[in-house]
């Protein structure tokens, strides 16, 4: 059972760094923090953003939660002079919005900066989204966040996107929700995928019913062209995994969605698009699993051939 010491002890053999006793002494801090009086945590807190980049780093993750304005100069301080990632989240989340605007090239640094920028910022009449900058599912979050209106032709576009980005993706399995159960005999939907699921909750949410409604008669299309297919026949009297089945699925799935887009998101041919990703998977795989692939492929060169 591990012993717990005072806790002006413990702060005091932190901060006393010649001693041989600050590596069990932040241990014992960051175990015990949880629980401690807020007094002793805003003292903790203070050591460790005085402290190097690792105590820093955990002090911003602190900070998220166990915000108070006087840590505000100090964190300016330190986030003028090393600009770390983790201090940004503090600021993003905390800073007066002034401070942001300000700055605002310094915390966008690629990746999702951007978005959580938006977070903050869109409720701010004077404040412009850049689309551009977005993941498109991410634009509708930032709207959504933002209490901002979509035009029902752009909300198409968005979510028409998302399903284009999909059917480019080298592994669509990947794509589904970590939760996803693969269950024979049911085919996966455009919608059933995560991005795709995320784009139709916030239009819902924005009351985009009319495109709602108009994209899942669409899904339901290609579900009816993946039940008819010539490759879902063959897979399902395959003797596979569960989970090799439903990565299978996922291939079929993505190619009759791809094939179902609207010609504008299409960027190549049916035939290009089939052989293209077949091309790609297949290059980034072993031995096994090429032949999987080009046994598919047989499989596509035959069926235009019929």
């Amino acid at each position: 059972m591990q012993k717990n010491h005072p806790i002006a002890t413990v702060i005091k053999n932190y901060l006393n760094k010649k001693s041989k006793m600050v590596t069990d002494a932040r241990k014992e801090i960051q175990r015990r923090f949880h629980g401690l009086d807020w007094k002793d945590q805003k003292t903790i807190l203070n050591a460790f953003l005085e402290s190097g980049k690792v105590d820093r780093e955990w002090a911003y993750s602190m900070l998220l939660d166990w915000w108070d304005p006087i840590f505000e100069p100090k964190v300016r301080e330190l986030w003028e002079t090393y600009q770390e990632y983790k201090c940004a989240w503090v600021i993003m989340r905390h800073f007066p919005k002034d401070y942001i605007k300000k700055h605002i090239e310094e915390f966008d640094k690629g990746g999702r900066d951007y978005y959580f920028i938006c977070r903050r910022l869109s409720e701010d009449a004077d404040f412009t989204i850049d689309k551009s900058k977005l993941s498109p599912e991410d634009y509708l979050m930032a709207l959504y966040h933002g209490h901002r209106h979509i035009e029902d032709e752009e909300a198409k576009d968005v979510l028409f996107t998302i399903v284009s980005k999909l059917c480019m993706h080298t592994m669509p399995y990947m794509e589904l929700p970590t939760f996803h159960v693969t269950i024979r005999g049911k085919v996966f939907i455009a919608s059933d995928f995560r991005k795709v699921s995320i784009g139709v909750y916030y239009l819902e949410e924005m009351g985009k019913m009319d495109v709602v409604e108009a994209f899942r008669s669409w899904e339901k299309d290609v579900l009816y062209s993946v039940i008819e297919s010539d490759e879902y026949e063959a897979l399902c009297k395959k003797t596979l995994s569960d989970h090799n089945y439903g990565e299978e699925l996922a291939f079929i799935v993505q190619k009759h969605l791809y094939h179902a887009l609207p010609v504008k998101y299409k960027t190549l041919t049916d035939e290009e698009y089939d052989k293209k990703m077949v091309d790609t998977s297949a290059s980034e795989m072993g031995f096994s699993d090429r032949l999987k692939y080009d046994e598919y492929l047989d499989f596509l060169n035959n069926q235009g051939a019929e």
